[in-house]
């Protein structure tokens, strides 16, 4: 973050916190009366105080792209536009559910994003010239967004996408005790064909459930479908109990005898990336397992870290190439977990920056060292494991924080990103390197930081 001080104030946003460019440097050139009308800017990191007269403002150029919408609990879809973009603008696809009061009020919505534009500006000596030209393009440069939506009973605690012979596949967990399962075709189909669109909306479309669980003995969060084995489902609940699901031709089959060990609320489950009967779970037990569904409801429950962390364990992430799980605990700390050692009950790596609950994390889906994490300090941080400074990089960053005031983070901290309030959850984009969308109360971010 950068501080802001004097009469230009800015709306709150958010900054990264390392290697970053003092517009200080750029004073030395200026009149004295021209300095008087700048705001004085300093680094921010969280929990620093903030007097009355100072703002926190975004660093534009720690970002490659910054947009801002409305959302509330969401998935990314796949799309058809190709692996590995990096041609600006994009756009992306999200299926997200609303929490409105009342039951009847709520529902799930396809949101397409598109003509994200980059956010950074070049550089030139030639800058000032091109401001008419900016102004002229200004428009053509924001964001547009279509939405659509089916009818949900019950707010949505959680929402996890899938695709199961080419068809975008979504669960839902109610918070009436029931999960859903939802052909998004349609919706889809309507986001992209303003004819479409129009026949949706004229007609007052809202496709019907393909599937609905009452099984479950009260309502719950923990969700995901299994990324090897299509159309297998996973759903645990606030009373202690995890069903798993598998396809039919026709519809879902849901053992009735839960998968049996959490002693509290299941808080989030995932499945193996590389063993189809393998999925991992975390509670409010503070413990995390793991389990293996070619074993009975019963003795599925292989292996048990009882004291993951000192208060709930709230979310967990398989790395796709490493044998590495990474946990987000109430008490403040993420932590990393090699499967290998998962009996020794010890984790290999313990970070404690957030100061406050962890409520989201996700390993990057290409790079096994590099994860990011949300939390309910208004905070998103990004990880690399694999940065370890020597000597001589170490007294570097210790004389550069003793003149920007900066207290020591951890090596492997890369970016914070802030603005949000109460995040809920961020999740990297498969398709487009190094895109993050981020869900929290205050609103929904896209963005992506030159850090990652």
């Amino acid at each position: 973050m950068v501080k802001t001080k004097g009469k230009n104030k800015k709306k709150k946003l958010e900054k990264k916190v390392k290697d970053v460019k003092h517009e200080d440097d750029d004073y030395e050139d200026m009149d004295a009366d021209d300095q008087t009308d700048q705001p004085s800017q300093q680094v921010y990191l969280p929990g620093d105080p903030l007097d009355e007269d100072e703002e926190l403002v975004r660093e534009e150029s720690a970002y490659e792209m910054f947009h801002e919408a409305q959302t509330g609990n969401f998935d990314i879809l796949p799309d058809n536009l190709g692996i590995d973009r990096n041609q600006y603008p994009h756009t992306v696809f999200i299926v997200c559910g609303t929490q409105a009061e009342k039951s009847d009020r709520n529902s799930v919505m396809v949101v397409k994003m598109s003509n994200l534009t980059k956010t950074l500006k070049e550089t030139s000596s030639d800058a000032e010239s091109d401001e008419d030209d900016d102004d002229d393009d200004e428009e053509d440069a924001k964001p547009e967004f279509e939405s659509v939506s089916l009818k949900h009973f019950g707010g949505v605690n959680r929402i996890r996408s899938t695709m199961i012979n080419d068809r975008k596949i979504a669960a839902t967990w109610s918070d009436t005790g029931k999960v859903h399962i939802w052909d998004l075709s349609r919706l889809v189909h309507a986001v992209n064909d303003s004819s479409v669109m129009a026949a949706y909306t004229r007609n007052q479309e809202s496709p019907n459930a393909l599937f609905t669980f009452n099984g479950h003995m009260a309502e719950g969060f923990a969700m995901d479908w299994s990324p090897i084995a299509p159309g297998v489902l996973a759903t645990g609940d606030c009373s202690k109990n995890i069903h798993v699901w598998k396809p039919t031709e026709t519809e879902w089959a849901v053992d009735q005898r839960p998968y049996i060990g959490h002693t509290s609320s299941v808080e989030d489950i995932q499945w193996s990336p590389n063993e189809q009967s393998v999925f991992t779970s975390c509670g409010v037990d503070r413990s995390i397992r793991i389990w293996d569904i070619r074993a009975i409801p019963s003795k599925a429950c292989m292996l048990t870290e009882l004291d993951a962390h000192t208060s709930d364990v709230n979310v967990i992430s398989w790395n796709k190439h490493e044998p590495f799980l990474i946990s987000g605990g109430d008490d403040g700390y993420i932590k990393v977990w090699d499967l290998r050692q998962f009996s020794k009950q010890t984790p290999v790596a313990s970070f404690k920056h957030h100061r406050s609950a962890i409520t989201s994390v996700e390993w990057h889906h290409t790079d096994s060292s590099v994860f990011a994490a949300g939390g309910a300090d208004n905070q998103i941080t990004l990880w690399d494991l694999a940065v370890e400074k020597d000597n001589e990089e170490k007294k570097e960053q210790a004389a550069a924080n003793d003149n920007n005031h900066i207290e020591n983070l951890p090596d492997q901290l890369l970016f914070i990103h802030m603005g949000q309030t109460d995040i809920k959850e961020v999740h990297w984009h498969k398709q487009i390197p190094g895109l993050l969308l981020s869900t929290a109360l205050s609103g929904f971010n896209v963005f992506k930081t030159i850090s990652a």
